[in-house]
């Protein structure tokens, strides 16, 4: 199945790219991914092979990921931020065909984007038997900055050969077939590439936009970059469903991107809502979309009620990478503060082990990570994929994620979580974030000590903290100190929290 095709035959001259610059049609992608599809091919780069790309998220890695996409091609869009040696080992061990890239790298064999794009043999390569119109129906290219998308743009044919209109489900073959190697955000560990195929990509997307409607008429800020699946999964939404994808220029801030496009939706972690909400007009912008889709982790107490007091249309989702983006989303906006995470998604299943711990499987669930050059599946023999979250689910779909099982710890001979902790903390007034980590106790094994972020210097002083939390989740579950922080520490080219920097920090001496 062409999906980009399938888009510009249903979709047509609706738009379905909006940079600054100017707006792309279902057509006009359909045309730019024919001619990078053939410039592959050309390369000797066949279905099957992987390329990989390190870019920011710029209308040229979007029509990369479009062509390799067309072409049957494995993508494996890599995380920029990375430091040049993790980049390195990444791209070893997944033995790439080509790796193209969008800055300077001392990477071997790497070839920029800009001069694939900008090749002399771009319009031949375009100009292909499978194309139903002669050059001189080309449409002309804008009076726009040369840049190497411009180039490929202008030889764009004003027609496309017809679409196969088999349905979709007809041939299951080429739905299973690999189209992305994402990895995983290396939250514990190392990043794992994680191998997804069509089929996973597209009920992903159809779950998705049955419970967040995103069609014709609607705009989504791609907002999260491609490299992590809450990004890539957009693609797959908008090409089935005919919604455009709004493209900020990669200096710019959220807020100024939401001034520059009539944005309808948008993907947001609670580091990205906090700084929106701290702007009028920003929030103004936020109430008047259909939907804000919140992931990445728990959002404090404070956050929610303001999202809620300014009217935003929030909805709260659980999901990961092996997943293919959303698990389980609210069925509507929020209208307060609520623990669980939303319904399960069609085209899922969730099941709660003896443990406790959450099992996926369905239609969405990848095929498993890539390592040594195979594809191994981490299902067990029901096929299931264990996903190390600890949680509950009710009888209607409803999912509540408590943390993480290799989190864990036991104290006083009871499990502790410390996402639970981490939540309540989050609940009082003037705690922006939080990360709670054990540490050894002659008596009780171990106890929660929390690393906290607060909006204002030593308020809530301790004392608050500690009458608080003996409240909210007892003396057992209190942590027995807390250590101020000003700027937390990462994962390499995350916004995420290193928790495994925290661990090993407690651990130091206090004069340490």
């Amino acid at each position: 199945m062409d999906i980009i095709a399938r888009a510009a035959q249903l979709f047509g001259n609706s738009p379905a790219l909006q940079t600054a610059d100017r707006t792309l049609s279902f057509n006009e992608c359909n045309a730019v991914a024919e001619g990078i599809a053939s410039r592959l091919s050309s390369r000797g780069i066949r279905s099957g092979d992987i390329v990989a790309t390190i870019s920011p998220n710029t209308p040229e890695l979007v029509m990369l990921l479009l062509g390799l996409l067309k072409a049957g091609i494995i993508a494996a869009p890599l995380n920029y931020r990375f430091p040049e040696h993790l980049l390195g080992n990444t791209i070893e061990k997944l033995r790439p065909s080509l790796i193209l890239t969008s800055g300077t790298t001392a990477l071997k064999g790497r070839i920029s984007i800009a001069e694939f794009l900008d090749s002399d043999s771009l319009d031949s390569t375009l100009q292909t038997p499978t194309m139903s119109v002669q050059n001189n129906n080309a449409i002309a290219k804008p009076d726009l900055p040369n840049t190497a998308l411009d180039e490929t743009i202008g030889c764009i044919p004003a027609d496309t050969a017809p679409v196969d209109r088999h349905h979709i489900e007809e041939n299951m073959a080429a739905m299973n077939l690999p189209v992305t190697i994402i990895h995983t955000s290396a939250s514990s560990g190392e990043a794992k590439a994680a191998v997804h195929s069509f089929a996973n990509h597209w009920y992903s997307a159809l779950g998705s936009n049955e419970n967040i409607p995103f069609g014709a008429g609607d705009c989504w800020l791609l907002s999260l970059p491609l490299y992590h699946i809450g990004g890539y999964s957009l693609l797959f939404r908008s090409l089935i469903s005919g919604g455009a994808l709004a493209l900020g220029k990669p200096d710019e801030s959220l807020g100024q991107s939401l001034q520059n496009f009539p944005l309808t939706h948008l993907s947001v972690v609670p580091t990205q809502l906090y700084r929106l909400l701290a702007d009028n007009k920003s929030t103004a912008l936020l109430q008047a979309m259909k939907a804000v889709l919140l992931g990445g982790s728990s959002a404090p107490k404070s956050l929610i009620e303001e999202a809620v007091r300014q009217h935003i249309p929030l909805y709260l989702s659980y999901g990961s990478t092996e997943m293919s983006s959303q698990i389980a989303t609210t069925p509507a906006p929020i209208h307060g503060i609520q623990e669980n995470s939303g319904r399960l998604l069609p085209w899922r299943e969730l099941k709660v082990s003896q443990d406790g711990e959450l099992l996926v499987r369905g239609a969405c669930l990848f095929q498993g990570y890539l390592r040594a050059g195979t594809i191994q599946p981490q299902t067990d023999n029901d096929g299931w994929f264990h996903t190390s979250d600890i949680g509950t689910v009710t009888d209607d779909g409803t999912v509540t994620v408590a943390g993480r099982k290799d989190n864990m710890f036991i104290s006083g001979g009871e499990n502790i979580h410390p996402e639970e902790i981490e939540t309540a903390l989050m609940m009082i007034d003037g705690i922006l974030d939080a990360i709670v980590v054990p540490v050894n106790d002659d008596e009780y094994g171990q106890r929660p000590v929390a690393f906290i972020k607060t909006a204002e210097e030593n308020n809530p002083d301790e004392a608050t903290l500690s009458k608080a939390m003996h409240s909210m989740t007892g003396k057992l579950k209190s942590p027995t100190h807390y250590y101020r922080v000003e700027e937390w520490a990462t994962l390499p080219g995350s916004q995420k929290i290193d928790r495994g920097f925290y661990k090993k920090l407690s651990l130091l001496p206090p004069d340490a």
